[in-house]
C-alpha cells in the first residue's frame, strides 16, 4: 500500500480546480496548482503551475512550469518553463529559462548558474591546448613563386 520509493517529477501536494488556498505553503516534494494560491511557496522539488491554475505568490522551486498565471517573483534553481498559455508576471531569478511561443513574461529577469566555478589564469602557455606552432620561414625564392 505504502512505498518507501519516490516517482520524479511527481507531484505529490495538489490544489485542485475550483479550490482557493492561501498562506505559506512549505514541500519537499512536487506541487501542482489547477486552482487559485495566494501567498508564498517554497518548494524543494517542481511546482506546476496548470492551465488553469492562478498563482498569487512568491514561488522559490527546483523547476517552475507555469502553463496558467503567476503574479510575483520566481526563484528557481533549475529551469523556468513558460509553456504557450501561460503567464508570468514579476521579477525571476533562474539557471534557465524556456519561453514557449504564445507564452507571456512581463518582468526582470537574472540568470545564474547553479554552481559558481573560479575564472582560470590565463597562462603563456595552457597544457591542454597545443602549443603554437611558430610561424614558418620562406624562403625569398618561394615568396616569389608564391607571389607570381
Amino acid at each position: 500500500m505504502f512505498k518507501d520509493s519516490k516517482r520524479i517529477g511527481y507531484a505529490e501536494t495538489t490544489i485542485g480546480l475550483g479550490t482557493r488556498a492561501e498562506g505559506k505553503l512549505a514541500s519537499d516534494s512536487g506541487i501542482r496548482i489547477e486552482g487559485e494560491f495566494q501567498g508564498e511557496i517554497e518548494c524543494t522539488g517542481d511546482v506546476i503551475v496548470g492551465e488553469y491554475g492562478i498563482a498569487r505568490a512568491g514561488i522559490a522551486a527546483q523547476d517552475l512550469i507555469v502553463a496558467g498565471k503567476v503574479f510575483g517573483d520566481v526563484n528557481v534553481k533549475g529551469r523556468l518553463t513558460i509553456a504557450a498559455s501561460g503567464q508570468l508576471h514579476g521579477n525571476v531569478l533562474a539557471h534557465s529559462i524556456l519561453v514557449q511561443d504564445g507564452g507571456i513574461y512581463n518582468g526582470h529577469c537574472r540568470m545564474e548558474r547553479q554552481t559558481e566555478s573560479k575564472p582560470r589564469q590565463l597562462q603563456e602557455h595552457d597544457p591542454a591546448q597545443p602549443a603554437p606552432q611558430p610561424a614558418k620561414e620562406v624562403p625569398a625564392k618561394e615568396k616569389s613563386r608564391q607571389a607570381g
